[in-house]
């Protein structure tokens, strides 16, 4: 895989002159101190057609990315915020408050356009394809709506206007964003609440069942953002200009941009030597027709004989679980070989409590033997997720996989991009994208062993983007390392719960919003045990530290939580780096109710690789 720091061209990042710039003084002395790191945001400007496109500004997780070095995944694309680039629109004012689509954008800032207004980002390396994260509202009565967004290469990269010619448009939609009220959240904004009986901050009190006068409605809006892929159809060169304008007569009155990912994908993979193709199994690459049977049958017989699975460049229409075990299943790349799928209703609940299906990979469940020697690579899982049902099954991927490989994937708008329900062991992801799930972006969930997620991206969780969850079985040897986070909606950033021997390093986590941090450790939800080492290395957060809606308090960039039991393993803190920090930057918390009974023990702070000395709490 190329990554950026392999192209010459990105190595010399031209930075807006109002672009976030801190001084590695400055910088040490606040990781000295433990303060917040604040910088000015960078402005978006407008500029005249008839001069010099602008020079990028290229950003990681929002910000000057020699601030993060080393930290997070190494990718193909290149992030510019919208808030950086050139503008007609209008710049949202940064902000970190709930339920606002400044504090759920990347970077708390983005870019609003109204008809006929567009937003321009130079291109710092040669590309094929962009991502665009945008909001378009909700419609009245929820459900969404539909909207277009023009896509045209106006300038080449000596800065000349190119000739007008026909663009692109991009369906823009809210049918996957927009949640309301309190958990399990729904899709009605007119709806009264769904849990009368818990404590409301709004009103400092337990309404009970009438609807109280302070209830305004839609009550807590939340998970605003979706985004969208797009293959431009040709390569065009670094200092090109790409312009995003809404059309007139869009249903949008109003259409936000938050950031513009640019990436050169070139041609799809052949495939591989010896491997099967879908194809022959009946699968129809035009999406007309559900190949949920026929990718069935081509796993089982490619498992059965020794072969691997291809599946070729297309889109395919999956409306169900495809079951693997033993079999080697590889696609074209993630932006040619999709595999998607619709929501569908069960005539009855299945033995798991799901009343839906819907499209992913499983292995067999622990219960049933659990799979062996899953590779799953180079394609896209694109599901219809809605809602938030917590016995759905309808995860990208999911049940048991041991000594299996996850690499190269792109899930989107599934409940939760990978979840794991063990025992399982030696199971490893990489080099995934995981965008605009209800749920966790990836979860380690009961008795998973010696397994790993490296150098992978999630954006847009609507719970932890990572978590590992210990329940009834312990977690043990597990690793996250060089991931990047972006703007989980709900709870943390990577969120460790219980577990032996856990190892949390390299990470970069950016912007969660609410109800948690961007790292924690929790002994809670039923949690087995913290045991032996809990490491956090060298990872950096950035405006991390939510709001606590029901505690009403800031929470830590990091942040340890005694609960349901003491946390008393040897846990080491590292080489962290945490800027910008909405409230605090480290937090240690037993609740009231069990501060005679559970403690926090055993927590070291350790200035540098070195031997300096450690700090106790």
């Amino acid at each position: 895989m190329t990554r950026p720091a392999d192209r010459p061209e990105a190595t010399r990042l031209r930075r807006h002159p109002a672009a976030l710039r801190l001084s590695a003084a400055l910088l040490s002395a606040a990781l000295v101190a433990g303060a917040s790191v604040v910088g000015p945001a960078a402005a978006a400007t407008a500029h005249d057609d008839a001069g010099d496109p602008p020079a990028p500004v290229v950003t990681r997780a929002a910000i000057d990315p020699d601030l993060v070095a080393g930290r997070g995944a190494d990718v193909d694309f290149f992030e510019q915020e919208a808030e950086n680039a050139t503008t007609t629109g209008t710049v949202l004012a940064p902000g970190r408050a709930a339920y606002s689509l400044a504090a759920e954008a990347s970077g708390r800032s983005a870019v609003q356009l109204a008809e006929g207004q567009h937003v321009d980002f130079t291109l710092p390396a040669d590309a094929d394809a962009i991502t665009v994260r945008y909001s378009i509202p909700d419609a009245p009565a929820g459900g969404g709506i539909t909207s277009p967004l023009e896509v045209r290469v106006l300038r080449d990269h000596h800065g000349r206007l190119l000739p007008a010619g026909p663009g692109r448009t991009m369906t823009l939609t809210s049918e996957y964003a927009w949640l309301y009220n309190t958990y399990p959240f729904t899709n009605d904004p007119q709806a009264d609440l769904l849990q009368p009986d818990w404590w409301m901050t709004e009103c400092g009190c337990v309404p009970g069942t009438a609807d109280p006068d302070w209830l305004v409605k839609p009550f807590r809006p939340s998970h605003f953002y979706d985004e969208q892929r797009l293959l431009l159809g040709k390569r065009y060169r670094a200092g090109d200009v790409v312009r995003l304008s809404v059309p007139r007569g869009a249903e949008a009155d109003l259409t936000t941009v938050d950031l513009l990912d640019s990436e050169l994908v070139g041609a799809p993979a052949a495939k591989p030597h010896g491997a099967v193709s879908v194809l022959w199994f009946g699968a129809d690459p035009t999406g007309r027709r559900d190949s949920g049977a026929a990718f069935q049958r081509g796993v089982d017989w490619a498992s059965a004989h020794d072969r691997g699975l291809w599946i070729p460049p297309g889109v395919f229409r999956v409306n169900r679980h495809v079951i693997v075990d033993d079999v080697t299943v590889t696609g074209a790349g993630s932006w040619y070989s999709i595999v998607r799928g619709r929501e569908v209703e069960l005539p009855e609940p299945a033995p798991d409590g799901s009343v839906h299906t819907g499209v992913g990979f499983y292995g067999k469940y622990a219960e049933d033997g659990g799979s062996h020697e899953v590779h799953l690579s180079g394609f896209a899982i694109v599901g219809d997720v809605r809602e938030r049902i917590d016995t759905d099954q309808v995860n990208g991927v999911g049940g048991a996989m041991s000594d299996s490989t996850i690499s190269d994937l792109y899930i989107h708008r599934t409940k939760v991009g990978l979840w794991f329900d063990g025992p399982m062991a030696n199971t490893h992801v990489s080099d995934v994208v995981v965008a605009d799930q209800i749920g966790d972006g990836v979860n380690f969930h009961r008795g998973v062993t010696d397994s790993s997620v490296t150098n992978s991206v999630f954006r847009n969780t609507g719970d932890d983007a990572m978590a590992m969850w210990a329940h009834v079985d312990q977690n043990s040897g597990n690793r996250f390392a060089r991931n990047t986070v972006q703007t989980p909606v709900l709870a943390n950033g990577i969120a460790i719960y219980g577990g032996r021997d856990v190892t949390v390093e390299g990470n970069l986590v950016a912007d969660p919003v609410r109800e948690g941090s961007g790292l924690h450790a929790g002994a809670r939800f039923g949690a087995e045990p913290f045991e032996g080492a809990l490491t956090f290395r060298d990872n950096t957060t950035v405006r991390a530290g939510g709001l606590d809606l029901n505690w009403k308090i800031g929470l830590g960039a990091i942040w340890f939580y005694a609960l349901d039991r003491s946390i008393d393993a040897d846990v080491t803190v590292t080489g962290d780096h945490y800027l910008d920090s909405t409230y605090n930057a480290i937090m240690l918390v037993t609740e009231y109710g069990v501060k005679d009974d559970h403690r926090i023990d055993g927590l070291r702070s350790v200035t540098s690789a070195s031997t300096a000395p450690a700090r106790r709490w």
